[in-house]
């Protein structure tokens, strides 16, 4: 190759395109002899970070909490009290708007939606299966789930922007004002899922203040990502709840939130945050399948943290272990794809993925190729609506669950797949 290799691929001339291609594809194969099998699919913990969590294995020592209640017996449907006080603290919000459940937030906030479908909520004319058709605001790209939830009951998507300091609110403003059907809207707030931003004050004061046509509008504020920072400059989630009240949308959000990569992910602690009349609502529908929550675990928690700061403490942990991943692929991507023009990724300072986005319609091909290399990615598209990314350019990447030298192998080929995706596109377009 004549050109240097931080030429935008754009750039090259038709033969230095062509060496580069070859080039690419020599790469390629050589990354295929390797015989790799690595996942990057979706965001679990590592077992070195659930190992932080192992005393929990031996908790709780007793089976009363420490306001007396006996927690091997039914009732407290809104969960342990001290449990409460804790999320309170780090959710900036007030105990009797938390409640704490069982393992998965994912579960709380299906039931919040079927809730809501079968009866509708606080300021709702009836419920969301009688009207003629539910709209969601979604920002993209997204979490998965939270889409895959709203197909599952039938409601309809649209897709807006997500900046770095939140959703476009313009478009989100210019759907809810005048549209009823539109009844709510997903958002992940701080370190969103996948791209890593981190909705600002002022964004989310429009969010909780701006009129809606839906008078039942409701705003599923994610909040999973809350407390995993990255480094040590640590984002301050906003206060949602206290902007809705004081805008005079009080039933606006609900605020999910769970233990689940901070502890054991499959035997954690969900929370919902809410209004005093969302909290009645839930608990009304919640206490027809249900006597109380896994108190036990509840307590097990309370002792592992004994307060906010022993989260706070614990998740400085998790950093340590997590943060040189994301390092690594920030190093890979750099070192194979910087100056190209081919590609943009994010450098989150907090949460569990980093926002990949390639040459316009290679994304699919860049996951068929890191696929039969051996390295599992996410779908493309996966982050949008019925998994449709019109661009097709959208990859999310999951560094936490592989090892340290894991990660640094299957980036350095998820480049290599980038950028001969790139090549083959652009050297189909130009023939």
């Amino acid at each position: 190759m004549t050109a240097p290799l931080s030429t935008p691929l754009a750039d090259l001339s038709a033969a230095d395109l062509a060496a580069f291609l070859a080039d690419r594809q020599a790469a390629y194969a050589e990354l295929q002899g390797k015989g790799l099998t690595l996942d990057l699919t979706r965001g679990k913990p590592s077992s070195e970070q659930l190992d932080l969590s192992n005393a929990l294995l031996r908790l709780p020592t007793t089976h009363l909490s420490p306001s007396g209640v006996d927690v091997r017996n039914y009732g407290g449907l809104e969960g342990l009290a001290e449990l409460r006080e804790i999320f309170a603290e780090l959710l900036w919000v007030e105990p009797e708007q938390v409640l704490c459940g069982g393992n998965s937030s994912l579960s709380v906030m299906h039931q919040v939606l079927t809730f809501l479908m079968l009866w509708g909520g606080p300021g709702s004319e009836r419920p969301w299966k009688d009207e003629p058709v539910v709209k969601f605001v979604c920002p993209v790209p997204g979490y998965d789930r939270h889409y895959t939830m709203l197909a599952d009951l039938g409601i309809e998507m649209l897709p807006v922007p997500m900046h770095q300091d939140g959703p476009d609110v313009a478009a989100v403003r210019a759907l809810v004002a005048d549209d009823p059907a539109v009844k709510g809207m997903w958002i992940v707030p701080t370190y969103a899922n996948p791209s890593g931003a981190v909705c600002t004050q002022e964004v989310a004061a429009e969010l909780m203040s701006m009129p809606a046509a839906a008078p039942d509008f409701r705003i599923l504020w994610d909040n999973a990502y809350a407390f995993h920072h990255l480094t040590e400059e640590e984002a301050k989630s906003a206060d949602a709840l206290s902007l809705a009240a004081a805008a005079g949308n009080p039933d606006r959000p609900l605020m999910f939130a769970s233990t689940s990569k901070i502890t054991f992910a499959g035997a954690g602690v969900a929370v919902l945050a809410q209004s005093a009349a969302n909290r009645a609502w839930y608990l009304e529908h919640l206490g027809m399948s249900s006597i109380g929550p896994d108190k036990v675990n509840h307590l097990r928690h309370v002792e592992f943290f004994e307060n906010a700061d022993g989260v706070r403490a614990h998740m400085r942990k998790h950093r340590e272990i997590i943060a040189p991943k994301f390092h690594a692929v920030d190093a890979a991507l750099t070192a194979g794809l910087d100056g190209l023009g081919i590609a943009t990724w994010s450098k989150p300072a907090g949460g569990y993925f980093v926002n990949l986005d390639v040459l316009d319609g290679t994304a699919s091909r860049v996951v068929q190729l890191a696929k039969e290399a051996g390295i599992a990615l996410t779908p493309a598209g996966s982050a949008f609506p019925h998994s449709q990314d019109p661009d097709d350019r959208n990859i999310r990447l999951a560094p936490t669950f592989p090892s340290l030298a894991e990660v640094e192998t299957a980036m350095a080929g998820v480049a290599t797949c980038v950028a001969l995706a790139a090549a083959e596109k652009l050297t189909a377009t130009a023939g």
